[in-house]
């Protein structure tokens, strides 16, 4: 089966460098993963992507090393089994909220005896090998989102689940359920602190911590806090930022027109 690179980076030591999908189209996916990237996400969440356009973008991003990665809509068996049919490597799934949350997670991604997945790896086969069926359980990687106050609470409950690889904060829906300002980067020192919290207990319980930011310079600076899968920004938020410092640098050099007199 073809080795999962996420895994290979974090054996040693390292850490990703994730991008973010959110544009429904499978040249912009193909584009942004010939950049570089060592993961891409696909997000079925609050992006306007749906099953059919994640399939051809999973498809584009194969013509890479990059590994493909999906956050699907929520924990729901049907949607999770499918993006692992399709090909994706990994999953985020949003709002784990409990270790009961989490098991299903786990039960939901993995094949018997470990879990319940239903067998169908049909573009699965073709992306990581004829021998998917047998290492499929060890080789996908299962993040849980953590981003609530009941998330919070049931930290140590979700983290000793097992089976489970990884956790993903996503700061702003945490900042909201703090009461704290939604942001990614410069957050209220309540959600920094719960941030710096979820990390140090994923890192005690040999789980990867990934997080979603708004720059490379916090995405360096939570590498250096110890994240090991970090995003920044998205593909969308790219497209819009390129584009505003295109035409501030042509409008700043454009001589300014005299006022009109009478």
């Amino acid at each position: 089966m073809r080795p999962n690179r996420l895994r290979e980076i974090w054996a040693r030591g390292g850490a990703v460098a994730n991008g973010w999908l959110a544009i429904p189209n499978s040249f912009s996916a193909e584009t942004m993963a010939h950049q570089g990237w060592d993961s891409l996400t696909i997000d079925l969440q609050h992006g306007v992507v749906d099953y059919q356009a994640m399939v051809g973008m999973l498809q584009a991003i194969s013509t890479t090393d990059t590994v493909p990665v999906v956050r699907v809509p929520w924990l729901e068996p049907g949607i999770l089994m499918k993006t692992l049919d399709a090909g994706a490597y990994a999953v985020i799934c949003p709002m784990v909220n409990s270790r009961a949350d989490a098991e299903k997670l786990v039960a939901y991604t993995h094949y018997a005896p470990r879990g319940t997945r239903s067998f169908g790896p049909v573009r699965a086969l073709l992306y990581g090998g004829a021998d998917y069926p047998r290492h499929a359980n060890d080789t996908i990687v299962t993040f849980a989102m953590i981003e609530t106050a009941q998330a919070l609470e049931n930290l140590e409950e979700i983290l000793s689940t097992p089976g489970l690889d990884a956790i993903y904060i996503g700061p702003s829906d945490l900042s909201l359920a703090l009461g704290c300002n939604p942001t990614f980067d410069d957050l209220d020192p309540k959600a920094a602190a719960a941030v710096e919290h979820i990390l140090a207990r994923a890192k005690a319980h040999g789980l990867v911590a990934g997080i979603h930011n708004g720059s490379p310079e916090a995405a360096a600076r939570r590498i250096a806090m110890g994240f090991q899968f970090v995003t920044i920004s998205s593909d969308a938020r790219l497209i819009a930022a390129g584009s505003q410092q295109v035409l501030a640098t042509l409008r700043a050099s454009q001589p300014k027109a005299a006022p009109e007199g009478y």
